[in-house]
C-alpha cells in the first residue's frame, strides 16, 4: 500500500491535483481513481475542514427551506446515492456500511410548542409534492420512538430516511480507498494556481516546489477563495461561516434510537447519536471569518439547549468541543463544474451545511465531467459562473 503522506520531491507531475483532501476532496479522488485518472491530493490539514467539526447528518428533509427547490432536488439526488457509494466504498475495504460511517437512524423533529408543530405539518405537506417521505406523529407516539425526549412535548415530524454519516469514519475510509487505487497526497500549503494564458498548468507550494497538471480541482472549502492565480470570476466568493459542535458521552445504553432535531424557543439544535456511544450536538452559526476559537456563550446555548430536550444530559461528560468553517457561496448553494474563466480549473465547493449529504453527487459529476466531459443535469444549476449570468 502506498504511504499517505509523500513529499513534494516524491510527486511532480499528475492528471488531476485536488486542492483539499476532506470528504469532498478525497472523495473526488477515489472516485477519479476508479476511473484511471491519476490524482494527487494537497491539503496542509485536512482536519480543519468543516467534515471534522460536522455532525454528517444526511437531511434534505429536516434542512429542507421552501425556496430552495433545485437545491432540494440535488439533496434527494444525493440522499438516493448514499446507499451504493457506501456499500462500493465499503467493499473496496472489505468492511460493511457501518465501517464507512452510515447509520441508518432516521430522524425525528420534534415540536417545542404549538406554533413549532404548526410549521412541521406546513414541513410535511410541502415535502409531500415532492413525494418525500415524513410522518406527523402527537406527543404520544414522539414518546414511543424517544422515551428519554422531555416530558410534554407536543409532537413532531418523522423523517424515516433522513439518515447519518460519521464524517471522520468516512473520510478515513475515502482515503484509504484512494491510496488502494493510487491516489497520492501531499501534506502541504498550495498558494497559487498557476496558469498559462488562459488555462491553469499546476499548481505552487508554500515550499517553492510545483505540482504539474493541466487540470486542478479546487476542493478546498472554506479556504477556496483564498489562492492566488485564478483571473477575477473563475471562483466565486467563499466565506467561513463558523461552527461548534459537542460531543457529549453518557454511561450506560445509548439514550437515542434516531437523530433528534428541534427549535428551543426558536433556537435550532440537533441531537446525533453515534455508533460508539457519543452524541454530537450542534451547531452554531456565526459569521466570524477565519476565527476557529471556541466561544463559551455558543457552548453554553448549545449545552442548554440539549438538556431541554433530552434531560439525561445533565449527567454527561463533556468529551469534546469541536469549531468548524464552512464554506459559503453568495447563495449558500453549492458550487460545482468547470469554471468558465480558467480552462482546466475545476471547483468543488460551497457546499455549507450540506457537505457530507452532498458527497456522492458531487464526487460522482466532477469524475463524470473529467472522464466524459459533462456533468450530471442535477448539477447544472450550481455551476460556479451562475452568478456571472445574472443580468444587471
Amino acid at each position: 500500500m502506498q504511504s499517505q503522506h509523500r513529499t513534494t520531491a516524491d510527486v511532480t507531475t499528475a492528471d488531476v491535483v485536488v486542492v483539499g483532501a476532506g470528504v469532498i476532496g478525497a472523495a473526488i479522488a477515489w472516485r477519479c481513481a476508479q476511473r484511471r485518472i491519476a490524482v494527487v491530493t494537497v491539503d496542509p490539514d485536512p482536519t480543519r475542514g468543516a467534515w471534522h467539526t460536522a455532525a454528517g447528518m444526511l437531511a434534505p428533509v429536516t434542512e429542507l427551506q421552501y425556496t430552495e427547490t433545485p437545491l432540494l432536488h440535488l439533496n434527494l439526488d444525493s440522499l438516493r446515492r448514499w446507499p451504493a457509494f457506501a456499500a462500493e466504498l465499503a467493499a473496496e475495504l472489505g468492511a460493511d456500511e457501518r465501517a464507512v460511517g452510515l447509520r441508518r437512524t432516521g430522524t425525528v423533529l420534534v415540536a417545542w410548542d404549538a406554533a413549532d408543530l404548526a410549521a412541521l405539518r406546513d414541513l410535511h405537506a410541502f415535502g409531500q409534492r415532492f413525494d418525500i417521505a415524513s410522518i406527523l406523529i402527537g406527543g404520544r407516539d414522539l414518546r414511543g420512538l424517544e422515551p428519554a425526549l422531555a416530558a410534554g412535548l407536543p409532537g413532531g415530524l418523522h423523517a424515516p430516511d433522513d439518515h447519518q454519516v460519521d464524517p471522520r469514519l468516512l473520510r478515513d475510509a475515502l482515503a484509504r480507498a484512494g491510496r488502494r487505487r493510487g491516489v497520492r497526497h501531499v501534506t502541504a500549503e498550495v498558494t497559487r494556481v498557476r496558469t498559462t494564458g488562459d488555462r491553469v498548468e499546476g499548481v505552487d507550494l508554500a515550499d517553492g516546489t510545483t505540482l504539474a497538471a493541466p487540470v486542478v480541482v479546487l476542493a478546498a472549502g472554506a479556504w477556496s477563495g483564498t489562492l492566488a492565480g485564478p483571473p477575477p470570476g473563475a471562483v466565486p466568493a467563499v466565506r467561513p461561516v463558523k461552527g461548534q459542535t459537542l460531543r457529549l458521552r453518557l454511561p450506560g445504553t445509548p439514550v437515542l434510537n434516531h437523530v433528534v432535531r428541534g427549535r428551543v424557543k426558536g433556537n435550532p439544535i440537533y441531537l446525533v447519536p453515534r455508533a460508539d456511544g457519543r452524541i454530537v450536538v450542534g451547531a452554531s452559526t456565526e459569521e466570524a471569518g477565519f476565527d476557529r476559537s471556541a466561544r463559551a456563550g455558543a457552548v453554553y446555548e448549545l449545552l442548554r439547549d440539549a438538556q431541554s430536550l433530552l434531560p439525561e444530559l445533565g449527567e454527561a461528560e463533556l468529551a469534546e468541543i469541536s469549531t468548524g468553517l464552512r464554506p459559503g457561496s453568495p447563495d449558500n448553494a453549492p458550487l460545482v463544474g468547470a469554471s468558465g474563466a480558467l480552462g482546466g480549473l475545476v471547483v468543488a465547493t460551497g457546499h455549507y451545511r450540506n457537505g457530507v449529504l452532498l458527497t456522492p453527487v458531487t464526487a460522482d459529476g466532477v469524475a463524470a465531467l473529467l472522464a466524459d466531459g459533462a456533468l450530471p443535469d442535477v448539477l447544472h444549476p450550481f455551476a460556479p459562473d451562475r452568478f456571472e449570468r445574472i443580468p444587471a
